[in-house]
């Protein structure tokens, strides 16, 4: 049967778009499958012809019906708008990192984190951070125990209350770690920032909450009492625009993201990384996130006890953009 094909250009597409498909799909050697090139009928290409035309005419009226009936709209384009890029109110100031022993007794974590973030103020902190669960044992059966209600204050959240009164005293921003919030019916991990007047500027509340279960080393599920956090916490301080996170929060490069685009100029990650995870991943996530986003990233971990039921890694640490350790506590 007389047969041709479009073209010589058409043919060698057509070979190059089979070999494609065949190396994708094949395990066998080029040498052990033969190739098929198909012949197409001249009438089949007329009608190919005909039809190409007809679908480029109708792209083409249908494009200028869209562009005439709506406009475009670029700023909808990327839903939040970014924020401008400020510049940090301080281009040069002191953080101290708190890393606080936690014990059962509530009153005493609350003192000892006041005689630390007020040491810290004395050394010429501007912003001091507090550890993850600072005011509680890390535990599931502590959470409801010593969850605070954060929205009523006072005497309902001598925690927050505590720093309020610092961070206004002192006039100094506080990062207040973590600690168990009562809302309702349901508990989150949360961590309030206060500035220099002593206000509740910013609450985040844990996102990502750390449901983990190693074989022979750890299981811990803090989906069993806690509610996960829905939204992105970044706020503007007397220091700088600060993201905030907890622990788990860390391992996700997306809500970094965000920060920095966001306009963030430091993350804060309060995290209780254990004897496990914390060799393995604790400094390494720091790093990537600083670098990734070119950005500074402070932690701050409950001190080692090796006679608590979770025992903390410690090794708080405030690292820069470019991977340099500024701080370290063992």
């Amino acid at each position: 049967m007389k047969s041709s094909l479009v073209s010589s250009k058409n043919l060698i597409r057509l070979q190059s778009a089979i070999s494609r498909s065949f190396l994708q799909h094949s395990s066998k050697p080029i040498s052990q499958t033969p190739f098929f090139i198909p012949i197409i009928p001249t009438n089949t290409i007329n009608l190919y012809n005909q039809r190409y035309q007809n679908l480029q005419f109708q792209i083409r009226s249908n494009s200028t019906s869209i562009m005439s009936s709506s406009a475009f709209k670029p700023e909808q384009a990327r839903l939040p708008p970014a924020l401008p890029l400020s510049s940090p109110p301080l281009t040069k100031f002191k953080i101290g990192i708190c890393q606080l022993a936690v014990t059962p007794d509530k009153e005493r974590n609350i003192q000892h984190a006041r005689e630390a973030i007020e040491e810290a103020a004395q050394k010429g902190a501007h912003l001091v951070v507090l550890p993850e669960i600072w005011n509680s044992p890390y535990s599931n059966d502590g959470f409801p125990v010593y969850a605070e209600d954060i929205d009523a204050g006072h005497d309902a959240s001598p925690s927050t209350a505590m720093l309020s009164e610092v961070s206004s005293r002192l006039k100094i921003t506080v990062v207040g770690g973590s600690i168990p919030e009562r809302c309702g019916d349901k508990l989150y991990n949360t961590c309030c920032v206060f500035g220099t007047d002593g206000k509740l500027k910013a609450k985040h509340r844990k996102i990502h909450l750390f449901d983990i279960d190693i074989p022979g080393k750890i299981t811990f599920m803090e989906s069993k009492t806690l509610t996960a956090g829905e939204t992105p916490t970044i706020v503007d301080t007397d220091v700088g625009r600060i993201g905030v996170g907890i622990c788990y929060d860390i391992r996700f490069q997306e809500l970094a993201m965000i920060y920095a685009s966001r306009g963030a100029h430091l993350l804060c990650y309060p995290g209780a990384f254990n004897m496990t995870t914390g060799p393995l991943h604790w400094e390494l996530l720091q790093r990537a996130r600083a670098v990734d986003n070119q950005l500074y990233v402070a932690t701050c971990s409950p001190a080692r006890d090796t006679g608590a039921g979770y025992v903390a890694w410690g090794h708080s640490t405030l690292v820069g953009p470019t991977n340099t350790y500024l701080n370290f506590c063992m």
